[in-house]
Parts: structure tokens; C-alpha cells; sequence
């Protein structure tokens, strides 16, 4: 490889270090092409793209990102999964430890996470763990959950403040037509009748006569 040519690869391979926060090392000594080509398609649909990287360039890039974690790694025929921004890194580690455990062949060394390197058992173990769907479920799961029961522990009383409000509301709705029904006065019609009655009667009473009033004076 020409002088200008490891330049460029070199600059690559930093420019990749600098994007990518994740990565995953492999030794991938004797695997065919057909397998590593295999492997390759399933790095990509993981968002993570598979290059065979050379160790002596593969440190000089190391070296310009600031990339330390990474040059102990680099020991061996070394390829590199570099995980894109939207990329499945437990998707990534589980395509690894798939073919991995098939083809008794590939041999994981380790990774970098966040600048923080990874054992090769770290990398397994991220293979083992559920797509990042479920986990981001899991995780609002465990959110939601306190919160729905804390909702439920406020809400609760005021939904039976309302319930004995309107309740009282309807009770009392029943009691006022009896109330008003109390305060209106009974009828007196029959005691005004006999008042009249009495006066027209004594009316009618015929006055008493002169022979009327001799007679008792005589007696």
C-alpha cells in the first residue's frame, strides 16, 4: 500500500473513531469471505458497519481521535464494528456472538463504549440482552408505573369528594318539594264561612216587638 494510500485510510479510520461511540473488536482469523461478507450484512442491518482494519493504521487513528481504550485491542487480524448514530448496539454484540458461537471461528475481544472500554464477557453479555425496544419499554414501564399509582393515590379522594357531592345534591334535590309543600298554609275557607254564617243568621233574627217588651216587663 502506497505511502498516500495509508494517509487516507488512516483518516478515515479516525473520522469513524470520532463518529462513533460505539465499537466492537473481533479477531476473524479464518473465516471465509463468504462468511465475513455474511457477517457483514448482518452488522449492517444493526446500524454498525464491519471493516477489517490493519494494526499498525488502526493505532495511528486510535492515537489521532483520542481513542485509547481501543489500542489494546488491537493485537491480531483485528476487524472493527463501527456503530452509526441510530445503530442496535445489542444487536450489533448478538450478531457477533452469533456467528461467533456457529462457526467456533470468530473470537470476540472486546469493545468500546462511551470511550470506556469493554471485555470480551462485557460484549457478551450485551448480546444477551433484550432489542432496544423492549428495553426503552422496560425502562418507561418501570417510569409509568410509580407515577399511574401516584395518580391514583391523588385522584382517588377527589373522585369520592365528587360522589358524596353529588349525591348530597340529589338528596337534597328530593327534600325540597316536601319542604315547600310544608310551608304553604292550610286553607281557613271553612272558618270564614261559619263567621258569615253566624252573622247572617243573627241577622235574620226578628226585632223585638213593643207587646213583646210589656209583657216581659210585666212579668
Amino acid at each position: 500500500m502506497k505511502k498516500e494510500d495509508k494517509a487516507k485510510v488512516v483518516e478515515e479510520l479516525t473520522e469513524r473513531l470520532r463518529s462513533s461511540d460505539t465499537l466492537l473488536v473481533a479477531d476473524y482469523r479464518g473465516l471465509t469471505m463468504p462468511q465475513v461478507d455474511a457477517l457483514r450484512s448482518k452488522l449492517l442491518d444493526s446500524g454498525a458497519r464491519f471493516s477489517v482494519v490493519k494494526n499498525t493504521l488502526g493505532r495511528r487513528a486510535a492515537e489521532a481521535a483520542g481513542a485509547e481504550a481501543l489500542l489494546t485491542l488491537l493485537e491480531g487480524p483485528t476487524a472493527i464494528a463501527f456503530l452509526e448514530a441510530d445503530g442496535d448496539m445489542v444487536a450489533a454484540a448478538k450478531a457477533l456472538a452469533d456467528v461467533a458461537r456457529d462457526s467456533k471461528i470468530l473470537a470476540i475481544r472486546g469493545g468500546v463504549l462511551q470511550g470506556r472500554s469493554m471485555s470480551a464477557d462485557e460484549v457478551e453479555t450485551l448480546a444477551k440482552l433484550p432489542p432496544v425496544d423492549v428495553l426503552r419499554g422496560q425502562v418507561l414501564g418501570a417510569i409509568i408505573a410509580p407515577l399511574t399509582a401516584l395518580l391514583g393515590l391523588v385522584s382517588a379522594p377527589l373522585q369520592n369528594l365528587v360522589g358524596l357531592i353529588d349525591a348530597r345534591i340529589e338528596q337534597l334535590g328530593g327534600e325540597e318539594a316536601p319542604a315547600v309543600a310544608e310551608e304553604e298554609p292550610a286553607p281557613e275557607a271553612p272558618v270564614v264561612e261559619d263567621a258569615v254564617q253566624e252573622e247572617a243568621t243573627a241577622d235574620e233574627a226578628p226585632e223585638p216587638t213593643a207587646e213583646t217588651t210589656e209583657e216581659s216587663e210585666a212579668e
